[in-house]
């Protein structure tokens, strides 16, 4: 891959805010913060659509509630295609935590993160998105 130089022209205002942003990142150079920031927004960008993206669910739930696991299974079972890995941990007597790992299409990627969290009984749900890493 072929590194490309260019300058850019920003306020002096904005450019301290983005040192600020930098260091507290522990990133080594600016351009090194500008490539994530850009890789960010490619892959927003790909979410947005309906591109091929990866992405992890994680899921707490008290296991003790009637019938929740049975449901959460059904659930995964319905999206098998695009569900590659999951892992359950036990947090503590009554907590669990699931990671479920997932690559497709963005928009049933959202709509299985919907459906597990609109399950009554899950405490906290977050779709954490990324990319194939096609394309960025």
């Amino acid at each position: 891959m072929a590194l490309v130089r260019f300058g850019v022209s920003i306020e002096k205002g904005l450019l301290s805010k983005f040192d600020r942003f930098i260091k507290e990142r522990k990133y080594t150079n600016r351009s090194e913060a500008f490539r994530d920031l850009v890789r960010r927004e490619l892959v927003s960008e790909q979410w947005q659509g309906n591109a091929e993206v990866s992405g992890a669910i994680t899921l707490v739930y008290d296991h003790h509630k009637r019938e929740l696991v049975n449901k959460l299974m059904d659930i995964q079972h319905d999206f098998g295609k695009l569900i590659i890995s999951s892992q359950h941990i036990h947090l503590d007597h009554d907590n669990c935590l699931e990671i479920i790992a997932v690559k497709g299409e963005s928009r049933q990627a959202q709509k299985l993160a919907d459906s597990l969290n609109s399950v009554k009984g899950v405490k906290h749900a977050t779709l954490s998105m990324s990319a194939t890493g096609k394309g960025i």
